[in-house]
């Protein structure tokens, strides 16, 4: 059964999206796939149960699918043309498919475990993906290509490991490693459990209060993050700085944070 949070952030990603487009339609399918949601599921069960880490279940996924849609459309405003437009491969539309795909798929691979999810999860997410663009568009082969192949590099690079080059997927890159909220870890922090390897993760994840995605002021993405202690300060530059800095988002993107009631740090 779905939590609350889910169905919220599902109504949070169909508000952002065009009724009627290609991307509501797959945010739908996305949204209602049983192999999906069951993935998602057992994949967090590891996460969390198993490795000590924090969310990477349906929450995360459709968490890191909100935060890319804002983040392309105020790309979008400013009249940022993505990868696919700029080699005239595919449209706006197409690249939003991608990062819907690679959104909800990229941690599927934690069903596996941590090590390399990246790549076991492409190995469980192409055939879905394949599956889902057949049924989206049909008679569009090469539409479908190009969206699973700008979907796939993200779901191979969102670990920031391997060099990712189209804007797409290093906009999942910095979509993912936004997802940092005190909420992500509140599962991992109630149980009780001898001291892990990953714990830092929950512990940092647990001290940010909130993460803002709105326009900024001379980039056109504003990633603000206000934490209620200094351990907070891991999970930016341990986890979402790496994220930009191997992103072809980078220049695109503004990053303050501070602990409440003190001065924020600018960091890009």
């Amino acid at each position: 059964m779905k939590s609350p949070k889910e169905y919220h952030l599902e109504r949070q990603l169909l508000s952002l999206l065009e009724q009627g487009s290609d991307s509501y339609t797959l945010a739908q399918l996305l949204i209602s796939d049983p192999e999906i949601e069951a993935i998602q599921e057992y994949a967090n069960s590891v996460s969390i149960k198993r490795l000590n880490y924090n969310d990477h279940g349906p929450v995360h996924m459709r968490q890191v699918a909100v935060n890319v849609v804002k983040m392309l459309s105020l790309l979008k405003a400013e009249s940022v043309r993505t990868s696919l437009q700029q080699e005239d491969a595919g449209s706006h539309e197409d690249s939003l498919c991608a990062l819907l795909l690679g959104a909800f798929l990229h941690d599927l691979g934690m069903s596996v475990g941590r090590s390399e999810h990246e790549l076991t999860g492409l190995i469980i997410a192409r055939p879905i993906m394949d599956r889902l663009l057949k049924v989206l568009l049909p008679d569009s082969l090469s539409r479908r290509i190009a969206i699973i192949s700008i979907a796939t590099e993200g779901v191979l690079g969102h670990m920031a490991n391997r060099k990712v080059h189209s804007l797409e997927a290093g906009l999942l890159l910095v979509a993912d490693g936004c997802d940092m909220e005190k909420g992500r870890a509140r599962i991992p922090m109630s149980i009780i459990t001898s001291p892990k390897t990953g714990d830092i993760h929950k512990y940092s994840a647990n001290s940010i209060e909130k993460v803002t995605i709105s326009k900024g002021e001379g980039a056109p993405i504003l990633i603000d993050v206000l934490m209620s202690s200094d351990v907070g300060f891991f999970q930016i530059e341990e986890v979402l700085l790496p994220k930009i800095s191997m992103s072809p988002a980078r220049q695109y993107v503004q990053v303050y944070a501070g602990v409440i009631g003190q001065e924020k740090k600018r960091y890009l």
